[in-house]
């Protein structure tokens, strides 16, 4: 079987575990794929079936946890339970759920606005402690206009304010 099968199972083992029993699985001990026992930043979206609608979205910009699989385990859980605009994901509505995980590449300080493209790049900007994310290719979100306007918004940061702005790559794998 190929990784994205491995990492958006992971992804889901990880929440029905949690739903059902209250508990945090580990990773596998042996992790199928040299990328897994690497560490990165993660992002996991839940997103409803058939329609496509946002269902929970929590992730982390740097590392926090010693490997990805661990990345994604945690964030997985905080997707379905704590992102604050949604109620907690219920085991009954687990199956309507389709999952994507994103692994970032580290970070790069954008010097112009030239050197992003939505579709190919997320972003982060930041203003002291004020950040916001917006991963890349979502959908609605054509223009490096668009996508730093929302991340903007994220953060509550002003756009005449100064701020710095940072690029990744991310390797997205989907159910």
């Amino acid at each position: 079987m190929d990784i994205g099968y491995h990492i958006v199972s992971l992804a889901r083992k990880a929440i029905e575990t949690y739903l059902r029993e209250g508990r945090v699985i580990s990773p596998p001990p042996e992790l199928p794929s040299e990328l897994l026992r690497k560490r990165a930043g993660v992002f996991v979206s839940l997103h409803k079936r058939p329609n496509g609608e946002l269902r929970g979205c929590i992730g982390t910009i740097l590392p926090t946890t010693p490997n990805i699989a661990e990345e994604i385990i945690r964030n997985a859980i905080s997707a379905a339970t704590e992102d604050p605009r949604f109620p907690p994901v219920s085991l009954d509505e687990l199956d309507d759920i389709e999952i994507s995980v994103d692994i970032l590449s580290p970070l790069e300080e954008v010097k112009d606005i030239s050197e992003l493209d939505p579709k190919k790049y997320g972003i982060v900007v930041q203003k002291g402690w004020r950040r916001g994310v917006l991963l890349p290719d979502l959908e609605g979100v054509d223009t490096v206009e668009e996508q730093l306007s929302i991340a903007l918004a994220k953060a509550g940061i002003y756009p005449d304010e100064d701020f710095k702005i940072y690029r990744f790559f991310v390797q997205r794998f989907k159910e």
